[in-house]
């Protein structure tokens, strides 16, 4: 299949799933165009199978904001016709399903026919798509897809319980390549992270208000109370500064360390012994995947799709929403003995394992499929 990838080409989750899944779907034989703003950042392989097209918005002093919806659909226009695309897949309702569904009437004028699947990530629909101002567009970009996913069921029933709507959701979970979590570092490695003797306890996230990241930092403060231990704070956002006023108030800055946005997540990991995602809510928890795909245990809050990875007791721990010390106890239950860290690694990365790509990716095949095939009925 000739298939079109529309995404944010950011470190968040929804761009780097869609990178992936691309990049995925090459190596399994089908032609794949990355059509966005920019180069994704963890689209590395260009080649015969795999292609970029940059969205370009030119600018008029008439926008006071640029319309990107009409160049991303105009350029989907373009795309699908030199390359023939078949397929389109879109992450996020707005603005790329709403893109999407222009471009299809645009080139049904021209007797083209092009279904596109939509998949919903989590802050297109709880965050931005409820707005009143947004909620109608997201309404009608969903039901008028050819085909929707949900990466949890928590976010289908969210959705559901959001908007009026009138087209089936497949929950398609997100995935890693478990393969790629095979590392050869070395125990140096992780010297210039900790001394021996310190547990290493990893946040990655954008640092906004709902990865709750006071509640890392104070989790943290509770741990090496009691423990010694380093605590690594992965990612750039609005919340850092506070972060890091919190750590000096509470005399732990030299026991904090704030990496930034880093191409290194994977070594991050794996010297780590517990991941902290006290989200106020997540629609999958990627971030908590990842560190268990580590073999690092994942002391979480239990909202949003969070359950549906963290299993309580097994890979890790749940607790309610800002619930500080139930975390910090759940993590120095972890922490404490050597036996305990070791078998909760290990059931974590056997947990991973139900969200290998190898498991994942044919069920969009699945769906690109289903979506060609009632396509060419209908038409």
């Amino acid at each position: 299949m000739k298939i079109g990838i529309v995404c944010y080409p950011t470190f968040g989750g929804s761009g780097v799933v869609a990178t992936e899944l691309g990049i995925e779907l090459s190596k399994r034989g089908h032609e794949v165009h990355f059509i966005t703003y920019k180069q994704p950042v963890r689209l590395e392989l260009l080649g015969s199978n795999v292609h970029f097209h940059e969205v370009t918005v030119p600018e008029y002093p008439l926008f006071h904001y640029q319309p990107y919806e009409l160049a991303l659909s105009s350029k989907l226009v373009d795309m699908v016709k030199l390359h023939k695309i078949e397929v389109l897949h879109v992450h996020y309702a707005i603005p790329h399903a709403y893109a999407a569904y222009m471009a299809k009437k645009m080139l049904e004028a021209e007797g083209i026919n092009l279904p596109f699947v939509t998949t919903l990530h989590g802050t297109d629909i709880t965050l931005v798509g409820s707005h009143p101002f947004y909620k109608t567009a997201v309404t009608f970009s969903i039901n008028n897809s050819d085909a929707v996913t949900s990466v949890s069921e928590s976010l289908k029933k969210d959705t559901l319980r959001l908007f009026d709507i009138t087209n089936e959701i497949e929950v398609i979970t997100n995935f890693i390549d478990i393969g790629k979590y095979v590392n050869n570092f070395t125990d140096c490695q992780r010297a210039m992270m900790a001394k021996d003797e310190e547990r290493i306890i990893t946040h990655v996230s954008n640092f906004r208000s709902v990865k709750r990241i006071p509640d890392v930092i104070k989790v943290f403060y509770n741990i090496q109370k009691e423990l010694p231990a380093k605590l690594m704070m992965v990612g750039e956002g609005p919340e850092k500064e506070d972060a890091e006023m919190l750590a000096k108030k509470l005399g732990i800055e030299d026991k904090v360390v704030f990496l930034g946005n880093s191409n290194e997540v994977d070594r991050i990991l794996c010297f780590s012994d517990l991941f902290l995602l006290p989200s106020q809510t997540e629609s999958f928890g990627l971030a908590a995947l990842e560190a268990m795909a580590s073999g690092v245990p994942v002391i979480s809050s239990n909202s949003g799709g969070i359950p549906e990875v963290n299993v309580h007791g097994v890979s890790g721990y749940l607790s309610d929403v800002g619930d500080v010390d139930d975390m910090s106890k759940n993590a120095l239950s972890i922490l404490r003995d050597t036996d305990t860290l070791n078998t909760f690694k290990a059931q974590a990365a056997k947990e991973a394992t139900k969200f290998d790509i190898s498991k994942i990716v044919p069920q969009y095949e699945a769906i690109y499929e289903k979506t060609l095939a009632k396509s060419k009925i209908l038409k």
